[in-house]
């Protein structure tokens, strides 16, 4: 159905037998986008890794987030809707799986949409968003659990 490249590289700064290099690397992908790598902070500490730059975990969580819009864009337009704004500030939880392995276990989505014109009811936006998730590829590739919740529920779980 499609092949996608991203091409990952790291040069060693003379630290590596040490086990005090650093993490620091960078991805290239076929449309020319060069993006900073590193591991997180919170996994591997300062200054072998680099806080500025998107690490793995982000990644995914970005990915996940992103393909969950795309597909909802795509839906709410063909179901006649006009999406003025979409930003969803997306959550990825770290723990162990059903088979002790460390991992994202659960990507929560908080997508804020705001619409012209005609605005979907509760049951219409519930659905496209359960339809995007279907058909979310990334979605479909992890075990991980993954979530959408509205800005509301999003508060009300905070409490």
């Amino acid at each position: 159905m499609g092949k996608h490249v991203a091409t990952v590289s790291w040069q060693s700064d003379g630290k590596f037998i040490s086990g005090r290099y650093n993490r620091a690397h960078e991805w290239r992908f076929d449309g020319g986008a060069v993006v900073k790598g590193s591991s997180s902070p919170s996994v591997v500490p300062l200054p072998m890794s680099d806080a500025s730059a998107v690490d793995p975990e982000e990644a995914l969580i970005a990915s996940a987030s992103s393909c969950h819009m795309l597909w909802f864009l795509s839906l709410a337009q063909n179901a006649g809707f006009d999406v003025l704004s979409y930003r969803d500030e997306a959550e990825g939880v770290m723990g162990k799986d059903d088979r002790g392995r460390i991992s994202i276990t659960r990507i929560v989505l908080r997508p804020e949409i705001a619409f012209a014109g005609r605005q979907p009811g509760s049951e219409e936006l519930s659905a496209l968003h359960h339809e995007a998730h279907e058909k979310c590829f990334i979605a479909n590739t992890l075990r991980s659990e993954v979530v959408v919740e509205s800005a509301t529920e999003s508060s009300q779980n905070a409490a």
